[in-house]
């Protein structure tokens, strides 16, 4: 019996995602046509023996939240529930709190993964592994150029037998190429360590707490605080996967994480890709269509669109690497390039909405999308174009490399500005 854990975060994370993350909470933003974290329920679901998923985060359980878990249970009938925390308690903090409830009916081992993260999710694998030599953590690690590694958990394994040596969190000179994508299966003797870190940090907690800076015991950094603790114990291992994965931290890398899962649905499920229908519209590439959308005939979409739910596209629009959300208005004729369109949107007839990529180095195999700042000595960044939800773009005008916040009413163009 297997079971799996969703680190979802809570509302004082995302910053980096707004203004998206005013109207959903981060894990629910849609990529590719489904809520970011329905791909991690969908890959752990498709694992033979899964019993329960478990999401742990600090966000309040409201509406939208409530809504996606009910829809969830019925679409994969397997019991999902969400377990907030009292205080946001870091990457490991939740497991330990949550321990009784994640060891309940005694799986032989958890997976834990990052909301945050798109992949292919290698999780079968994963499981193979652990299944012929048991160990009580076993990350899953993929490869980075030797500069991007710095933004990631670096690990140095055995290449014999995988295991992990030393481990550093975003090292300040390069460590290793094999890089930490925080999708992890853990055996259930991985919360001892957890244990032992809370009851230091309860020790130090008692000596310190006269600053008032102390953080609490029950705060535990899984990264910090357990791998770079343990590496080179015996303890942790690391699987090496090359298929898909990216970050997904900024508005940016959720565009591009939408182009990764469109194209991973040619394999895992064609059925959510749009297809060149006569008397349709024009389709090139990969695009995902919600069903209630209305498409005018002569409109040409791809690659790499997703339009969601009660979306109107009028005559002659021209949408590419996308994402136009629930409810948004393209009139007649509009372009939009790199951009993502928030709910409620309109964009006026004859105007254009873009946004420059800021895609990783086709050239480089192991490139990933780079945490982009906003910011450069004092200057707005180009970047994708981002319409907050409800934000009305007059006809003819060109809005681009601009964030425009939420409830806006334009009345003329803009370039490289952050509308507020």
């Amino acid at each position: 019996m297997l079971k799996a854990v969703i680190l979802i975060g809570g509302p004082q994370k995302g910053t980096r995602f707004r203004p998206l993350s005013f109207e959903v909470p981060k894990p629910l933003f849609p990529v590719a046509g489904v809520p970011m974290i329905q791909h991690h329920i969908e890959a752990c679901a498709q694992v033979p023996g899964m019993q329960e998923i478990l999401l742990i985060g600090f966000y309040q359980p409201d509406e939208p939240l409530t809504r996606f878990l009910e829809a969830a249970q019925q679409e994969f009938n397997l019991p999902i529930r969400y377990l907030q925390e009292f205080a946001p308690l870091g990457t490991g903090g939740g497991l330990y709190h949550f321990r009784d409830q994640i060891l309940a009916g005694s799986p032989e081992a958890f997976f834990v993964l990052n909301a945050d993260v798109c992949s292919d999710f290698p999780l079968s694998a994963m499981l193979d592994v652990h299944r012929h030599q048991p160990h009580p953590f076993l990350l899953l690690g993929t490869t980075a150029n030797r500069t991007q590694s710095l933004n990631y958990g670096c690990i140095v394994e055995n290449s014999q037998t995988h295991e992990v040596l030393h481990y550093v969190e975003k090292p300040s000179t390069f460590v290793s190429d094999i890089i930490n994508c925080g999708i992890y299966l853990f055996s259930p003797e991985a919360l001892k360590p957890l244990r032992d870190v809370f009851q230091r940090n309860q020790q130090d907690g008692q000596l310190e707490d006269s600053s008032g800076l102390w953080p609490g015991a029950g705060t535990i950094r899984l990264e910090q605080d357990v791998f770079s603790a343990l590496a080179g114990q015996g303890q942790i291992y690391v699987h090496l996967t090359d298929g898909i994965w990216s970050q997904i931290k900024s508005a940016g890398s959720a565009l591009y994480a939408s182009r990764l899962y469109l194209s991973q649905y040619q394999l895992t499920h064609p059925e959510r890709l749009a297809k060149h229908t006569p008397g349709g519209p024009r389709i090139r590439g990969n695009v995902y269509i919600h069903p209630t959308a209305k498409v005018a005939p002569s409109a040409v979409l791809g690659p790499n669109v997703s339009i969601g739910e009660g979306v109107t596209i009028g005559e002659g629009v021209r949408l590419r690497e996308s994402i136009v959300l629930h409810g948004a208005t393209l009139q007649e004729h509009t372009c939009v390039l790199h951009s993502i369109v928030g709910w409620g949107s309109t964009v006026g007839r004859w105007a254009r909405v873009e946004g420059t990529p800021n895609d990783p180095n086709p050239n480089d195999p192991r490139a990933h999308m780079d945490s982009e700042s906003l910011f450069k000595d004092g200057k707005l960044l180009p970047a994708i174009t981002i319409l907050g939800c409800r934000v009305r773009i007059p006809a003819e005008v060109l809005i681009l490399n601009s964030i425009v916040l939420p409830h806006k009413e334009l009345s003329r163009s803009f370039t490289n500005q952050i509308i507020l």
